[in-house]
């Protein structure tokens, strides 16, 4: 396995794949989206960490899986360090909750 999720913490080696199954829950509930929630992951480097800047990976998580899938070439073109990413979920009615805040998201290095 070429990562590894530790708490809240990925660690990827740049251009490797990434599958990993996200839970969300309300109390101590187990939160299953409805068909208009959007579950979105968005990762930005640590020095561009203000609402106007761009994320540098910007994926929907689908709701029937909730399973984050990253392509080799959503890494491949990122330096090796240590980035920042969210998990947030825009419910039906447009209620916005950030379920996983700012967590570090590292970029290690590949050999080839």
């Amino acid at each position: 396995m070429s990562y590894s999720v530790s708490g809240n913490t990925i660690e990827l080696t740049r251009g490797d794949s990434f599958s990993a199954e996200i839970k969300l829950y309300q109390g101590q509930h187990e939160y299953t989206p409805d068909d208009g929630d959007v579950i979105r992951f968005a990762v930005k480097s640590s020095d561009m960490l203000t609402s106007e800047s761009e994320p540098l990976i910007l994926k929907e998580i689908d709701h029937e899986t909730m399973t984050l899938e990253l392509e080799p070439a959503d890494t491949k073109g990122l330096a090796f360090k240590e980035y920042v990413y969210d998990i947030e979920i825009t419910f039906d009615d447009g209620t916005v909750d950030t379920f996983i805040t700012a967590s570090p998201f590292i970029i290690t290095t590949e050999v080839h």
